[in-house]
Order: structure tokens, then C-alpha cells, then sequence
């Protein structure tokens, strides 16, 4: 079987010259995306070892081209059910910030990648505070395409304190 991958290279540009670019992505029925700039690849899945005791948003670990590369199920963070894995599952490999500064790197699992969006600041609305059942803090804002709405997702906040003990 052929692996299917997809390289992601960051566009360039100062903040407010050009749009932002945005990975969207399924998890559910719902759609999501994260900074471009964040992602390094996606990947088909790879089987994971699970790791007791660890942080229950980790999944686990599984092995990248000879890396031990940590992956994340986060549908519990947005109050959704665990999903199977399907021919269009995959892994989001990105990089997070932690609370020492030091950047590290996690796969998160997906349903699906859908597209590369660009959007301009404009666009891009803050986070209603209210009827949400996410935790605020783990989303930057609401973005829009083609008339559906997604989520646009504070990663550093999702993953923050989860390199800690528990």
C-alpha cells in the first residue's frame, strides 16, 4: 500500500499583508482547522502503543520514519465520542508550544483532511463565549468557507501542561 502523505510548506508574508492559511480538518461531523504554519505533514495512521499512565488526551506513541512520535485523540476535548478508523483517518503531524518555550512535536488523529484555506483577519471572528460546550481558551476564533463555519483551534492551549506530571 502506498503511504499517502501530504507536505505542507507555510506561505509567507508579514501579519496583516496577506491572509492566514489554515489546515481544515473532520473530526466527526465537525469541521476544524489549525495554522498552517504548525503542520509539518499528514500521514496515514501507524499502529500506536499505548503508554500507562499517560496524559488522557495521548493516545499513545508510533513510530515516524524511526522517531518516537507521541499522538493525540482530541475529540473528548470538544464532547465528542471516539470515532474509528476509516480510509480517510489520518495523522496531523504539527509542532506546539510548551510553557518552557521549547517547541514540540505531536500527531493528532483526524478524520479527514478537507483543504488549505486562506482567510484574511478580517474574517475571522472571535469565539462566542456563550452556548459553546469547548472550553474557550481552546479556540482562537471562527472561521468561514463557502458558507459552514469551523473552529480554529488554540493549539498550544489544548496540549498546555500535558508534558507535566498529572
Amino acid at each position: 500500500m502506498e503511504e499517502r502523505r501530504l507536505n505542507i510548506t507555510p506561505g509567507g508574508g508579514e501579519a496583516g499583508e496577506a491572509p492566514a492559511q489554515f489546515l481544515t480538518f473532520r473530526l466527526g461531523g465537525e469541521v476544524f482547522a489549525v495554522e498552517i504554519e504548525r503542520v509539518r505533514e499528514v500521514i496515514d495512521p501507524a499502529p500506536v502503543t499505548r503508554v500507562p499512565g499517560a496524559h488522557p488526551l495521548m493516545t499513545g506513541v508510533f513510530n515516524l520514519r524511526g522517531t518516537v512520535m507521541p499522538v493525540a485523540e482530541i475529540r473528548p476535548e470538544f464532547g465528542l465520542d471516539p470515532g474509528g478508523e476509516t480510509a480517510d483517518t489520518c495523522f496531523i503531524i504539527m509542532d506546539i508550544g510548551s510553557d518552557s518555550g521549547e517547541t514540540a512535536t505531536v500527531g493528532i488523529i483526524a478524520d479527514q483532511v478537507l483543504e488549505v484555506v486562506d482567510l484574511a483577519p478580517e474574517t475571522i471572528d472571535p469565539a462566542p463565549k456563550v452556548g459553546a460546550r469547548v472550553r474557550p481558551e481552546l479556540v482562537k476564533g471562527i472561521g468561514k468557507r463557502r458558507e459552514r463555519f469551523f473552529m480554529i483551534l488554540d493549539i498550544d492551549a489544548m496540549f498546555k501542561g500535558v508534558g507535566e506530571g498529572r
